[in-house]
């Protein structure tokens, strides 16, 4: 069986190397994939946006499926187009990758539908904006409406830094046409957890929780980042937590969107706090999240392929799901100076042991020679019995992958062994 996936990052790597474990699985496409997965994949030079390159391709090479897993693809219709060459796909169509493409429709979506999440209000209208920051108390969350690569959530916690936000956004284009609408939320406060769920668009089948880092920094100091760690199972999420996010956010969610006429297929990421009053949804994602996905998919018993192939067929409901119940911790290896401003272009070494646990997101081959090529370079994850000990095990594999201005977070997990 070939196998297509859509994507260059770390995730896309652990994806790969789940798909590699079904014994039907020959070739696997990665499209375009990076230097640090080309041992597993055969990487294609077409950009994951190029839904004209991608159809091509695939009318041209053997492709049995395809798994299509960030998010612009999905939301410019990659799916949709897919399937009208015949190549079922892992992923939503564009009408259900709205869900995270438009912050405004998700918000909508969960004030008509009951679904717990925080008190907003959408502008677009710059002036209009304004006034509602000066209008409510301090910190506030603004949001821009459209994708930007993880980096459109401002936690503000003054109200001149909303303003500020609102700014930035609206009238200096600082994420482009997808901060013309902004979304202005209160703040809450809880205990943040991640939680990725196959469905073939009535049945949900939740993978383990997980806690991501978002900030750069240690001690949550720094810009946000698509994250620099992740460790699973998240301690805060408990068995009757899970049965309230089940009963209350996740099948009222795929019921919604089937009720919309836009059912969702694929992995569906739901991004909570657990609040005073109880589990609220701070943001959804049309597919895996970076770097959920490296801790998630290693916990994996079940066959990945068997999985995304039910949630294109239907047949979720009768399909096996199980996860390990052991703990894993991911540690990402960074280009000093990300999220902002950093050089490319240093060679990456590691141990064959390290190798074996590290997922390779921003890195290129060039004349035989690993380069650096991104801001998150490498996600390196450890399984272990206990969570200590998975994170003790991550940092001691991502201290040998090594490359010059290579920095990461030395607290990944603290979170989570203070609330054990």
């Amino acid at each position: 069986m070939n196998i297509l996936v859509v994507g260059s990052g770390g995730r896309e790597h652990a994806v790969i190397r789940s798909l590699r474990k079904n014994p039907q699985v020959q070739e696997i496409y990665a499209v375009p994939g990076n230097g640090g997965m080309a041992g597993e994949a055969t990487c294609v030079p077409v950009s994951a946006t190029d839904l004209d390159a991608i159809v091509a391709f695939a009318k041209s090479h053997p492709v049995d499926y395809a798994v299509v897993t960030p998010d612009d693809p999905l939301v410019l219709g990659c799916v949709d187009r897919l399937n009208e060459i015949g190549v079922p796909c892992f992923g939503p169509k564009a009408n259900a990758a709205i869900i995270e493409g438009s912050k405004a429709f998700s918000k909508d979506l969960m004030k008509k539908y009951n679904i717990p999440t925080a008190r907003y209000e959408t502008f677009s209208n710059l002036q209009a904006a304004k006034d509602y920051v000066k209008s409510q108390p301090a910190p506030l969350v603004v949001k821009a409406d459209g994708l930007a690569l993880g980096k459109g959530v401002l936690i503000c916690e003054t109200t001149q830094q909303a303003l500020d936000a609102v700014t930035d956004m609206m009238a200096n284009a600082k994420f482009g046409a997808s901060g013309s609408t902004v979304v202005i939320e209160e703040f809450l406060e809880g205990p943040e957890v991640s939680v990725l769920s196959f469905t073939d668009g009535k049945t949900v089948k939740p993978m383990v929780s997980s806690m991501d880092h978002k900030r750069a920094m240690d001690n949550d100091q720094g810009l946000n980042t698509g994250g620099m760690g992740t460790i699973a199972p998240n301690p805060y999420y408990t068995e009757a937590i899970a049965k309230q996010c089940m009963d209350e956010i996740f099948l009222p969610t795929i019921r919604a969107m089937e009720a919309e006429g836009r059912p969702f297929t694929g992995c569906l990421y739901f991004g909570l706090m657990l609040t005073k009053d109880g589990p609220k949804v701070i943001e959804y994602n049309c597919r895996f999240g970076d770097p959920e996905t490296q801790v998630v998919l290693p916990l994996l018993e079940s066959d990945l392929l068997t999985i995304m192939q039910a949630t294109t067929q239907g047949t979720l409901a009768e399909t096996e799901v199980k996860f390990s119940q052991k703990s894993a911790c991911c540690v990402v290896t960074a280009s000093q100076g990300y999220p902002l401003a950093y050089e490319k272009g240093f060679e990456i070494t590691m141990s064959e042991e390290a190798s074996a646990h590290t997922f390779v997101a921003g890195a290129k081959l060039s004349e035989g020679k690993l380069l650096t090529s991104g801001g998150r370079v490498t996600g390196t994850t450890a399984l272990a019995d206990t969570l200590p000990q998975a994170i003790q095990e991550a940092y001691r594999l991502a201290e040998e992958v090594r490359f010059e201005n290579a920095y990461r977070r030395s607290d990944i997990g603290k979170r989570a062994l203070e609330a054990l």
